[in-house]
């Protein structure tokens, strides 16, 4: 029976992501949803693109955009580069290009512009930050929000659970949907190592970049599957720690 899993940020943790996928015991009519933020963090940003783009002749995926696969995008065009995204991982991207020929970047290049800025299926959601549009993601009024928001998952932490749909104070951006699947926001933040539900959303991302795995959550089932904490397997890397 064919599956769909949501797959958590990557932070060019091929390694894990290999396992991960080993693990799920993947096969070729499984549908595979990355919730985005594929590069910046560990040595393979560049090659786990390349793995990616590979993947995707096997496999239906969908490809979510994050905000780091943004700022590598308009690194690798432009390059447009700031303080702060080499702090926060750019440098790891950077590096990892420059055995890159012109040819695999300008391959690079346009897998980060097919990226979608979120995905509808079955009235669950795919988005990796948030909305903030009342009416939904469909009225957005700019595509930012889909890969920077942090308020759609803080208004879900700070939710009274006994608020149910229907009720009167229940937000309306979470009414748009049954479920809602993101990233962006390690949940290791709230002491958490596996993906989170609060109200309708799943955060999955279990903080890949740092000390946690990568994950994938089945969603129909709500299988979780986990790879080792990706620091384990690049030992002689920081990542963004």
């Amino acid at each position: 029976m064919a599956r769909t899993f949501a797959i958590g940020d990557l932070h060019g943790g091929k390694k894990a992501l290999i396992q991960l996928l080993e693990r799920i015991d993947l096969k070729p009519e499984d549908t595979l949803i990355f919730l985005g933020d594929y590069v910046d963090g560990w040595s393979d940003s560049a090659n786990t693109v390349t793995y990616l783009i590979k993947l995707a002749r096997q496999n239906s995926c969908i490809f979510i955009r994050g905000n780091h696969d943004d700022l590598a995008q308009r690194w690798l065009e432009g390059g447009e580069m700031n303080e702060k995204w080499l702090e926060h991982g750019g440098q790891s991207s950077i590096d990892a290009y420059r055995t890159f020929t012109p040819e695999q970047i300008e391959a690079h290049i346009q897998f980060f512009k097919d990226t979608l800025n979120y995905y509808q299926h079955d009235n669950r959601l795919f988005v990796h930050a948030g909305f903030t549009n009342l009416h939904g993601p469909d009225y957005e009024y700019s595509d930012k929000g889909f890969y920077w928001d942090r308020t759609l998952w803080e208004m879900a932490l700070a939710m009274d659970p006994s608020i149910k749909p229907g009720d009167t104070f229940y937000p309306k951006r979470l009414a748009h949907f049954d479920e809602i699947f993101i990233g962006h926001t390690p949940v290791t933040r709230i002491g958490e190592t596996t993906p989170v539900n609060k109200a309708n959303i799943w955060n999955v991302d279990t903080g890949a970049a740092f000390k946690g795995p990568v994950s994938a959550i089945n969603v129909i089932t709500k299988e979780i599957v986990q790879s080792d904490p990706v620091y384990m397997l690049y030992p002689n890397e920081q990542g963004r720690n």
